[in-house]
């Protein structure tokens, strides 16, 4: 049997941490999440998934995250039934997240460092080049020549063209 739900939406409110009387953490959100598809008018709709998070996952998102926050998600659908308030019996129905990940700032025009801007059809360069660390040249022992390139060095190959190997 196969259960694995992956997500990527923002955060619609600040994340709720709790802990049970047990003393185990527990963190739920709400994410906020945009259909592929626009409506007649235009319009994109999204779908808001309830989410929760346990132990050190959830520690981290109650640190790291907030309202309006970018986050990535991948865990498992779950549900469990209780009774509301007023006796009736209810169904939840959420995401238990297993791992998260941060995916962008709230500001829409920055880029997480790193991170790859379209420039043109089938062709990205990067937003914020990473410096190779000495542990890393040190660990592979390649020198840092190596390790540091530019996409001028690289050719672009169109699709019409051969490939070389």
């Amino acid at each position: 049997m196969l259960n694995v739900a992956v997500i990527l939406g923002r955060l619609t409110a600040n994340p709720e941490l709790r802990t049970t009387q047990s003393g185990i953490s527990v963190c739920s959100f709400t994410v906020a999440v945009d259909r592929d598809f626009t409506d007649e008018s235009g319009n994109r709709q999204a779908d808001f998934i309830s989410c929760v998070a346990w132990r050190q996952t959830a520690e981290f998102i109650a640190k790291y995250f907030s309202k309006g926050k970018l986050i990535g998600i991948k865990g498992a659908i779950q549900t469990r039934n209780y009774e509301d308030r007023n006796g009736n019996k209810r169904t939840a129905v959420e995401i238990k997240a297993d791992s998260v990940s941060f995916a962008g700032d709230k500001d829409k025009g920055q880029q997480p460092a790193g991170s790859y801007a379209q420039t043109g059809p089938g062709y990205a360069q990067p937003h914020q080049a990473a410096q190779p660390s000495r542990v890393a040249q040190q660990s592979y022992g390649h020198p840092s020549s190596y390790q540091q390139g530019s996409f001028d060095d690289y050719q672009e190959i169109t699709p019409d063209e051969d490939l070389p190997f």
